[in-house]
């Protein structure tokens, strides 16, 4: 088949806007694939179109949409990096034509009876995301204008796959992330527990995430933490940090000691990210909590006939900022009964234009004692739009009255009852935990 070859201004013009035409836009990522690949071959007058995407783990070009082909050659197909007709595109990032195919070329494209092939690299940032190849049954010469015009179909093909990437990630980030967020808080006595999350709209899913556990002494531990950036990874990284730090909760005394194990399994496995953590420990007869802050916001506690306000607690470095940080404190803070703490990520008092402190102003004026679930409910409906601009995770504790202290943790009660105290800050001794029995174990 001869193609036109140039065609003068009006021929190419009609080109281009076949390829740009913005009624593309209003397909779903794969039906425009399949139509541009069809003006493609309209408008270059080709037997053959095919669009491969990259997978980057596996180093291979993956056949995603085509026109012309047999099945066997469209249907997910895969052609390692500098193999082939499209692997050599992809490993040399530069448009290729073959005048006279061979065997030696592309033996899967040959068989199909290929004579001619053009070639161009789909690419995002500069980075090959893709192949897109024409090919003609008979002898062909593509011109310069073909290649250009090409080109052009490869990056309207490589928005619409970038689209679709982000799609498929952040499906997959909210997937992983609710699969780790409690189905049900546990059921623990002394308390009432409610908690939300919300995705955010323009920034995406990101790593926030919250977490009740009770510990076999009766401790009842709760987290709530925020991994840096947003979507999958970050997700990964969350349900990773998660995991750990439900481990570490097992084998340590104290919330700054759990801390101190993840920010050493950070800067040791999970290199370059950050989080801001907030660890409590609420104790078996629910009068007493011990909490430390990696960069976390500082809670919030209501208690009645006192308005809410943030907890006065030193905040520590977040997590992954430096491996030779200051040893990490926790203080303890009295819990009254019918109190309730929440414990919250920025995304609920982020606003942009404004100081993150309105926010938390805005957020204790919403807080009042109650039951959890009711707490919870007034803050969103406050605070929080339908679709926010950034995560938002949020967790209410009411004490409900006191729990009946296990045997275990007798010593334990006794100590933290010496307080009548609202305040009680100490430091972590040492860069390790404290292996003495504690609240985090049997």
């Amino acid at each position: 088949m001869i193609g036109v070859q140039g065609g003068g201004s009006d021929e190419r013009l009609r080109r281009i806007e076949a390829i740009t035409d913005a009624a593309l836009s209003q397909l779903d990522v794969n039906d425009l694939l399949e139509e541009l690949l069809d003006r493609v071959r309209e408008v270059l007058r080709v037997d053959t179109a095919a669009i491969l995407l990259l997978d980057v783990h596996a180093r291979q070009l993956v056949a995603t949409a085509a026109k012309g082909l047999k099945d066997e050659v469209r249907q997910g197909s895969r052609i390692a990096v500098g193999r082939g007709f499209a692997g050599r595109i992809a490993r040399e990032k530069q448009p290729v034509v073959l005048d006279e195919v061979t065997a030696a070329d592309d033996p899967t494209l040959f068989d199909s009876g290929v004579r001619s092939l053009l070639g161009v690299p789909m690419l995002a940032g500069g980075e090959v995301i893709g192949v897109l190849h024409v090919g003609c049954l008979q002898p062909h010469r593509f011109t310069d204008d073909d290649v250009q015009v090409l080109q052009l179909a490869a990056d309207r093909a490589s928005l619409a796959s970038r689209s679709r990437a982000s799609s498929i990630d952040r499906t997959a980030a909210l997937a992983l992330q609710r699969s780790l967020l409690p189905t049900h808080l546990p059921d623990a006595p002394g308390v009432d527990m409610a908690a939300r999350y919300v995705p955010g709209h323009d920034a995406g899913v990101g790593g926030d995430w919250y977490d009740v556990f009770t510990l076999p002494s009766g401790w009842l531990g709760v987290v709530i933490g925020d991994v840096s950036g947003h979507g999958l990874r970050s997700a990964v990284v969350m349900g990773r940090l998660r995991s750990a730090l439900r481990a570490y909760a097992l084998i340590c005394d104290d919330p700054a000691s759990a801390l101190t194990l993840l920010d050493r399994k950070i800067h040791h496995f999970e290199a370059g990210n950050l989080a801001t953590v907030l660890y409590a420990m609420i104790s078996p007869d629910r009068t007493t909590i011990r909490m430390s802050l990696a960069g976390h916001l500082q809670p919030v506690l209501a208690g009645p006939g006192r308005p809410a306000e943030t907890l006065n607690l030193p905040v520590d470095l977040p997590l992954g900022v430096r491996p030779d940080r200051p040893a990490r404190r926790y203080a303890e803070v009295a819990f009254p009964a019918e109190a309730v703490l929440v414990c919250y990520t920025d995304g609920l008092v982020e606003r942009r234009g404004e100081v993150i402190d309105t926010g938390i102003e805005r957020l204790c004026a919403a807080v009042e004692p109650g039951a959890a679930e009711a707490v919870c409910a007034r803050i969103m409906t406050t605070l929080a739009g339908e679709q926010p601009t950034d995560d938002v995770a949020l967790l209410a504790i009411q004490s409900t009255g006191r729990s009946r202290v296990s045997p275990g943790a007798d010593s334990h009660r006794r100590a933290a009852a010496g307080g009548t105290r609202p305040l009680r800050q100490r430091r972590q001794p040492g860069p390790g935990p404290q292996r003495q029995p504690g609240p985090g174990r049997v």
